[in-house]
């Protein structure tokens, strides 16, 4: 996770079942990666977003969650990342709400 596109990068390795890995809180991360259904899922292309800036940050996520490869990148540039950003934001540590 990055602060900014400018800021130097945090790694983290999460595991669940049973919750692992280095994560400073990977209890809280994986409960909320299972309360959403899709949790990696891009926005659809076709949405409508709200112009609503949430800050700089910027998340990769690379890995296995339930059989399925995930290499997809969170931002929260408008209304529709910052809600994706928001569903599973223990993942991402430590980072301000909305600004």
């Amino acid at each position: 996770m990055k602060a900014s596109k400018e800021a130097p990068a945090k790694t983290w390795r999460l595991t669940c079942d049973p919750p692992g890995g280095d994560h400073p809180e990977a209890v809280g991360a994986c409960a909320a990666l299972t309360k959403v259904k899709d949790p990696f899922a891009p926005v659809p292309k076709d949405q409508v977003c709200t112009q609503i800036y949430g800050g700089p940050e910027i998340a990769t996520v690379e890995g296995t969650w339930r059989g399925k490869q995930i290499d997809t990148t969170f931002t929260r540039d408008d209304g529709c990342q910052l809600n994706r950003w928001s569903q599973i934001g223990p993942v991402f540590g430590n980072v301000p709400k909305v600004r």
